[in-house]
């Protein structure tokens, strides 16, 4: 069986991508870089990272845009043996403008090279490429609508103002003839996340609707002329969980579909698992899969029925998934940094850190939550439980110095244990908050009192998060002992704060340093652990 979701963690708007035997998907990073994670399977049961194909700065540069902008809803497909992927950069978010750009490069290889962007327009966002069975490309993207009274986080928001269909030119890159608005969406509004697939004569528009929270949906309409017009599936949605609140996944919506080479069908798409009992889902938007069937009326459904997402599917083939095992990283020796590790928004990552032989070394820049420069290496939480610890060598000369361990969402939902300075204890362990506080984000400190360190050595961080609580250790020579009081680990989640709307992204956990003196004062990680499940 496919255990959902199969892609744990911040991995959401999937495409998925077929190429003989290998399966591909591809999912939005937003601010963190490298841009666009894509997954390799053979069984659809167990999924590797194998690229993150934006890696320099021709191809991406994030520095300056704002939290949930940057790579949103890549398309990846293959055609003239090569692989081509289409996705935006978001350079603004909030107001009436979005200024969404969007690229294409290709590689012959998942594995690159992969090629310079060509830019291909700016009129809406969650761009595709669908390529014809006589081999000419078409571009898709919904159309955004700035003078609209209603935006995202409006039920009926007027400002998605549809589906667009262009030519692509393949040759003189860039898009030709003239552009057809194909498809309005339905009633439940919000139309984005356009992906084109033909069968036995058909065109297949599937769609995401309903926005990004707990109303979202996969919408799936069809013509027999490209330009249109297209008629709505007969249950309007083929996925979504509203009206389920007690299903395990939910938010459920912006799929796509991939035929195997056996002829079974399956739909990637977007899910949550919010806590039990609250409406936060800490791990964002993850990537789940479900068993699809063509009926009679040539529409597609779930093989298990209903609309609603399952959480076991059965899996092409008889493939045993993978146990979740403890990752234990010692940076000493490592030529490279860890695949599971990411950055915030530069394509200049030696200025933030480096393996020195001995440790990862970060160079403390901007402070915490900066849009530019801000030193802060992590991974994604892919549990609800989870124990993370890591060993860093720091010795800060002022306040405005520190490094540690920080559960991160954005710079206004994050949780940092750092050691520091302070003037009248000298080293000193701190605790810094902003538990989704909008839009000042003021910093808070739980501590009442720093806490004393020796004056150098080694001190061990650990963060053991619960469910909604969340509770830091430190070890300084003196054996473990926890620092500072259970903090709400819920809020560091796309809810938190200001709601699901607000925020796309999802937890992680990692380590930062910063240092608001200018100095780039560095701090040495020797280790990074992370252990799924309940803290011992």
């Amino acid at each position: 069986m496919i255990r959902n979701p199969v892609l744990p963690g911040f991995n959401p708007d999937p495409s998925i991508c077929r190429v003989g035997d290998d399966v591909y998907i591809a999912t939005s990073t937003f601010e963190w870089y490298p841009g666009v994670q894509i997954h390799h399977s053979r069984d659809l049961v167990n999924w590797t990272l194998v690229a993150r194909p934006l890696a320099r700065a021709s191809q991406l540069d994030l520095r300056g845009n704002p939290d949930s902008c940057g790579v949103w809803a890549p398309c990846l497909s293959w055609s003239d043996d090569l692989f081509w992927l289409v996705y935006t950069d978001v350079k603004r978010f909030e107001g009436s403008f979005k200024d969404a750009h969007n690229y294409i490069v290709t590689a012959p290889s998942i594995e690159g090279p992969w090629s310079e962007p060509a830019y291909v327009n700016s009129s809406g966002f969650d761009p595709s490429l669908f390529h014809d069975d006589d081999g000419r490309k078409w571009f898709l993207n919904m159309l955004w609508d700035h003078r609209a009274a209603s935006g995202h986080a409006h039920p009926g928001a007027t400002a998605f103002d549809g589906i667009l269909l262009q030519e692509w030119d393949p040759e003189r890159r860039r898009l030709v003839g003239p552009v057809t608005k194909i498809y309005r969406g339905t009633s439940l509004g919000l139309v984005e996340g356009p992906h084109l697939f033909k069968r036995e004569g058909w065109y297949y528009l599937i769609t995401a609707e309903g926005g990004t929270g707990y109303e979202h949906a996969v919408t799936l309409a069809r013509s027999r002329q490209l330009q249109g017009p297209y008629e709505t599936h007969p249950n309007q949605h083929v996925l979504t969980s509203a009206g389920a609140p007690g299903a395990p996944l939910q938010r459920a919506g912006h799929g796509q579909v991939v035929t195997l080479a056996d002829g079974s069908v399956y739909l990637a798409h977007l899910c949550t698992r919010p806590l039990p009992g609250l409406r936060r889902s800490p791990l964002g938007r993850e990537t789940a899969l479900q068993r699809c069937e063509w009926r009679e009326d040539g529409w597609l459904y779930l093989a298990h029925g209903g609309q609603v997402p399952a959480v076991d599917v059965p899996a092409p083939s008889a493939a045993e998934p993978l146990r979740r095992e403890a990752v234990r990283r010692n940076f000493a020796g490592a030529r490279a940094l860890p695949p599971e590790f990411q950055w915030l928004r530069t394509p200049e990552p030696e200025r933030l850190f480096a393996l020195t032989g001995e440790a990862l070394r970060l160079f403390g820049r901007e402070s915490v939550g900066s849009w530019f420069e801000q030193s802060l290496v992590a991974r994604r939480q892919e549990d609800h439980a989870f124990h993370a610890e890591t060993t860093l060598r720091f010795s800060p000369a002022s306040y405005q110095q520190g490094a540690g361990l920080t559960l991160y969402y954005n710079r206004h939902k994050f949780h940092a244990l750092v050691v520091t300075w302070d003037d009248a204890l000298g080293r000193v362990l701190s605790l810094l908050s902003c538990p989704g506080d909008w839009p000042d984000a003021p910093l808070h400190f739980p501590l009442a009192e720093p806490v004393r360190l020796p004056a150098d050595g080694a001190v061990q961080l650990a963060a053991r998060v619960d469910g909604a609580r969340l509770q830091f250790q430190a070890d300084w020579g003196e054996g473990w002992r926890d620092v500072g009081p259970v903090l709400d680990a819920s809020v560091v989640s796309d809810e938190g704060g200001r709601g699901e709307h607000a925020s796309f992204t999802g937890a992680f956990i990692g380590m930062l340093a910063f240092d608001a003196s200018g100095g780039a004062c560095p701090a040495d990680f020797e280790r990074f652990d992370y252990l799924p499940g309940p803290s011992r």
